[in-house]
This record gives C-alpha cells, sequence and structure tokens, in this order.
C-alpha cells in the first residue's frame, strides 16, 4: 500500500481574505473554488506538488450547527491545527512573507530539533510554520 497526502484542510473565518493571503502572499496556486449547494470549495496547493490540495474552509456545514460558535472560538483564538511548509530558504521566505504585510509570530531561529523555522498568523488567526533542515 503507497499511502500519500491529498488534502489537508484549515478553518478560516472569511474564504475570499484566506484566498488574498494563500495566493498573493504565500504565492500557493489555486486548485479549485466551485461553489456547491451548502458551501464554497475552496483549494490552495503549491506549484511543486500538484498532487496536494489545502482546503480553505469556512466553519459550517458538514460540521454540525451546535458546534459552529465553539469553531469560531477556537479559530479566533489561534488554537486551531495549521500547516508547516518546507522551504528551501527560510530567512528569504520570511522576509518574502514579512514584505507582504502579514503578522509575524516568529522570525527565523535555529531549533533544537534541527530546523531553522519562522512563523505567520493568517487572517483568520491560524499559525502558518515555514522550516528548512539546519546544516
Amino acid at each position: 500500500m503507497d499511502l500519500k497526502l491529498s488534502h489537508s484542510f484549515i478553518y478560516v473565518h472569511d474564504q475570499d481574505a484566506a484566498l488574498t493571503f494563500y495566493r498573493d502572499a504565500l504565492g500557493l496556486e489555486v486548485r479549485v473554488d466551485a461553489t456547491m449547494d451548502h458551501m464554497r470549495w475552496l483549494t490552495v496547493g503549491p506549484a511543486s506538488q500538484p498532487e496536494v490540495e489545502i482546503g480553505l474552509l469556512k466553519i459550517g456545514p458538514p460540521i454540525p450547527a451546535p458546534d459552529h460558535d465553539t469553531m469560531k472560538a477556537l479559530l479566533a483564538k489561534g488554537s486551531l491545527s495549521g500547516v508547516i511548509f518546507a522551504t528551501d530558504d527560510v530567512d528569504k521566505t520570511f522576509e518574502d512573507i514579512r514584505s507582504s504585510g502579514a503578522e509575524v509570530l516568529q522570525e527565523p531561529i535555529d531549533q533544537a530539533y534541527g530546523m531553522r523555522d519562522c512563523a505567520f498568523r493568517d487572517p483568520s488567526g491560524n499559525m502558518i510554520r515555514f522550516s528548512q533542515p539546519l546544516g
């Protein structure tokens, strides 16, 4: 069996603001932007990984309605999972993204676990990290 990641999901408050950040600030490609009966299916991904889609989902169906307010509160606090992108030059990546006006959470730093990484917050509050191996 050969398993490969195809989709990952990030919840956002505003899909248009998220699209602007992920497409324009991070340089991801739009994979799908389709309106369905009960939701907008919006995915992006890196040009170098055409098989990977990151869904930018607004809180709503299929999440049960009684959980919407809880999810929105967790998102507002930055308590939901984000993603980590690999890069071959974390310092340049950091400067490029910072120049877009993105909110910096952590400037590039060498980590004890063998990576140099940095972090930003997307418009919904999700932490998005960028890393490269040390050495």
